[in-house]
């Protein structure tokens, strides 16, 4: 399912950069993201001949004769970095697994569980109950993933 994800990903962010990485649930890239290409937009196309203009048409006749070929190629970047970015993190590269925490981690995504639970709530993977460990007496958690 993480491929799946990773594609859902990616092609968000082609249509609207920012999106991908809301749907994985890294609101500060989205929002970096989003930020930079609206930024650009403002930045690199007439913003204010496009509103002026009569009908659809019009305005991209204008948008293709006042934009060139680097203003093109910076929006194009951003597009394409977003849609990579996102489906990377989405794929779990670079891994983000905490092995700072006590707690346990879920085998799938790496973040850290809460004790209680029966499900990782990052990624929703099933996990098995805990089971008393014979050495110091504490629970452990089987983390094998359920299909």
């Amino acid at each position: 399912m993480t491929w799946l994800r990773a594609i859902a990903a990616a092609g968000l962010s082609v249509l609207m950069p920012g999106a991908g990485h809301a749907l994985i649930r890294d609101w500060l890239r989205a929002l970096v993201f989003a930020g930079l290409y609206f930024s650009a937009i403002w930045f690199f196309f007439p913003t204010e001949m496009i509103a002026a203009a009569g009908s659809m048409s019009e305005a991209m006749d204008i948008l293709s004769a006042e934009t060139d070929t680097i203003d093109q190629f910076v929006l194009s970047f951003l597009v394409l970095f977003a849609a990579i970015d996102a489906t990377f993190r989405a794929a779990g590269f670079p891994p983000t697994s905490n092995n700072d925490g006590d707690g346990p981690s879920c085998p799938q995504c790496g973040k850290e569980l809460d004790d209680d639970l029966e499900f990782c709530h990052w990624c929703t993977t099933r996990l098995e109950p805990l089971e008393p460990d014979d050495d110091d007496g504490t629970q452990t958690r089987d983390e094998t993933p359920q299909p």
